[in-house]
């Protein structure tokens, strides 16, 4: 693509895919792939899904834009859908473009009604794209997490622990990231969380759950935040729920909705509360309620990971972590984490190349035998890795042996 900036830090590695059915992709010479990464986290119910694509076609042929003093009664509908598998079901939505905008609208939002400037967050978070967010030398308390994976008290997170009481008084939002951390699918201990939402909230501030990546049925459940027993006041939501289609969502609790109603907070872009969008995530709601999807992730995504957890050597696969259709497993350098990515793709599985480890986020949709066709692949892909290992140790022995 000689026109195309690429700037994601990806390589692109299948230039023309002309088509695609579910869980495949097909290129221009008619090879099929199994998107196991469902494009960017957002295929959550398979590509060029019929249902959703009717429900385009549809929308389309009446009306796909709303101005600020028109609308369509869609909008009040997939409102209404979006809040109800939330729990927020009095509350309101607003429907926007980009998961990164429902974060970035979410923490405006928060100071607005706290009048404070600091944000909170767990250090490894991935919050968005935009400048406020990626550069956090001012207005950010980062909260190093790392020492809570292996403390002897993580399941009861003392609350006198130096950590917590350097949070600061000022915080206007805690905005948590309910498993992905970057990426890299860590999950942050539930007595942690508690305690730094307790503190927050004690001092006036408001909790935002980044759901972007974690929500619509990934872990398991319908959100992220439903593994931690918690109430937040905002859930940012992208992705997944407008299956391919750049369609977004902030979800604005009751009691933040009421505080709103006294303290009017103004934001408007050009696309906000589209007809389109907003009939793309009630579709989605739909579908995934109508199949049983929820439920479907946790068990497929148990199946997932026990198959990758057989494959535990120690050697080139050193452990796994994963909710739901959010699976990781890591690998014992770049190299061969490299090797098997490339052998994956040649054999027509897309998994997420995370450097040292390979990240496994496939449609909901997926399968049993769909998921044994992935590990009969990844086996065959390392099998080569383990051939060349032993024959440089045997080498070298033999080496050793005649000196």
């Amino acid at each position: 693509m000689k026109h195309v900036y690429l700037c994601t830090g990806h390589e692109l590695k299948i230039p023309n895919v002309v088509n695609s059915d579910g869980l495949y992709l097909i290129d221009d010479k008619g090879k099929k792939y199994m998107d196991l990464e469902s494009g960017v986290w957002c295929t959550s119910i398979g590509h060029n899904n019929r249902e959703i694509s009717n429900i385009i076609k549809k929308q389309v042929d009446s009306l796909m834009h709303a101005g600020f003093c028109y609308s369509n009664e869609i909008v009040e509908k997939s409102a209404k859908s979006i809040l109800n598998i939330a729990n927020f079901h009095n509350g309101k939505t607003i429907f926007l473009c980009s998961g990164s905008e429902a974060i970035e609208l979410s923490r405006q939002m928060s100071q607005h009604l706290t009048r404070n400037q600091v944000s909170l967050t767990l250090h490894d978070s991935y919050l968005g794209a935009y400048a406020s967010i990626t550069d956090k030398s001012r207005g950010w308390h980062l909260f190093n997490w790392e020492l809570c994976r292996t403390c002897p008290n993580k399941d009861k997170c003392l609350p006198t622990c130096q950590r917590l009481q350097e949070i600061p008084q000022n915080v206007s939002e805690f905005i948590f990231e309910p498993g992905s951390s970057s990426g890299f699918v860590r999950f942050p201990p539930q007595a942690l969380i508690k305690n730094i939402i307790k503190i927050v909230r004690e001092n006036g501030g408001k909790i935002i759950v980044n759901e972007v990546t974690t929500g619509i049925g990934r872990t398991g459940k319908w959100f992220g935040y439903q593994h931690y027993d918690i109430n937040p006041d905002f859930i940012a939501v992208g992705k997944g729920i407008g299956n391919g289609y750049p369609v977004s969502a902030t979800l604005i609790s009751e009691s933040v909705s009421n505080q709103l109603e006294l303290r009017p907070f103004h934001y408007a872009q050009s696309h906000q509360n589209d007809p389109l969008g907003s009939s793309i995530i009630h579709g989605v709601i739909q579908y995934i309620e109508n199949n049983n999807l929820i439920s479907k992730a946790e068990q497929n995504g148990m199946y997932l990971k026990h198959k990758l957890d057989a494959l535990i050597d120690k050697d080139i696969f050193l452990k796994t972590r994963g909710r739901g259709l959010m699976v990781i497993v890591e690998i014992k350098d770049k190299r061969t984490t490299n090797d098997i990515y490339n052998n994956l793709i040649k054999k027509g599985f897309i998994t997420c190349n995370r450097g040292t480890a390979l990240r496994i986020d496939p449609p909901l949709t997926i399968t049993k035998n769909e998921i044994d066709d992935f590990i009969e692949a990844l086996k065959e892909s390392t099998s080569h890795n383990k051939s060349f290992h032993t024959g440089a140790a045997n080498c070298a022995a033999h080496v050793k042996s005649t000196l």
